[in-house]
């Protein structure tokens, strides 16, 4: 296993929290980590066209890390 640092949007990672208070509600805490590897096993099991769409609504943003300015 091995860590990955990476960028997201401030909504999308909004939409983790969201998800984890409605699974919490569901009587399923859950961790920020089994999300993304659920959102993994589902995005593996799409169909390509599926997936082709999923992905091209993504947005493409600039990674690394913010200047300090």
């Amino acid at each position: 296993m091995g860590r990955d640092i990476f960028t997201m949007p401030k909504d999308e990672y909004a939409q983790i929290a969201l998800v984890k208070s409605r699974l919490l509600t569901l009587g399923q805490p859950t961790k920020k980590s089994e999300l993304l590897r659920a959102g993994v096993k589902l995005l593996a099991a799409m169909s390509d066209a599926t997936f082709k769409s999923i992905l091209t609504a993504i947005l493409v943003i600039k990674t690394g890390r913010p200047n300090k300015h």
